[in-house]
């Protein structure tokens, strides 16, 4: 059994550690912003212990779609002070499609990538947050940006439930 405190946590940790500060020291005002996320959120599994691909995959997928929604909101403030990270290149409209479509993937990710058949939970998930999405961009306004968090909330009680 591999401990919490074991030397690949402690890499896996560092790595992150690392990425976050390269996006702190301006990583985050380039195209390549969506990178330190995605090394961050992908890295965390490993630092519990040994993770399988799929999960890492999951992981990764729900990173990149943290930064786009999380970005949205301050898109203005952004370029004000000269950060023009991917989100800001993209506007808030595809980035707010971005994320969707990434806590999407997420789902789908835990609801198939375990080995075995998907469970029916995973899946009514998917479909939950298929609906749940296609209604926030129905409704609009900040509607999708709320949807998207929403989604992403239930991608982590599945993964939870899926690692149960």
């Amino acid at each position: 059994m591999t401990s919490l405190f074991g030397a690949q946590a402690l890499i896996a940790h560092t790595i992150a550690l690392v990425s976050a500060w390269a996006y702190d020291l301006g990583v985050k005002a380039t195209a390549a912003s969506v990178l330190p996320y995605a090394v961050s959120f992908g890295l965390l599994p490993l630092v519990v212990g040994p993770a399988p691909a799929w999960l890492v995959a999951a992981a990764v997928a729900l990173g990149c779609a943290a930064h786009f929604a999380n970005a949205v909101p301050d898109l203005a403030d952004d370029l004000a002070t000269g950060v023009r990270g991917l989100p800001h290149r993209l506007g808030a409209t595809a980035s707010t499609a971005v994320a969707a479509c990434l806590v999407l993937v997420t789902g789908l990710v835990l609801a198939f990538g375990p080995p075995g058949p998907p469970g029916w939970l995973p899946l009514t998930a998917v479909g939950l947050a298929v609906l749940v999405l296609a209604a926030g961009v129905a409704r609009g306004g900040r509607a999708p940006f709320a949807a998207v968090l929403l989604v992403a909330l239930l991608d982590v009680a599945v993964a939870a439930y899926v690692l149960a």
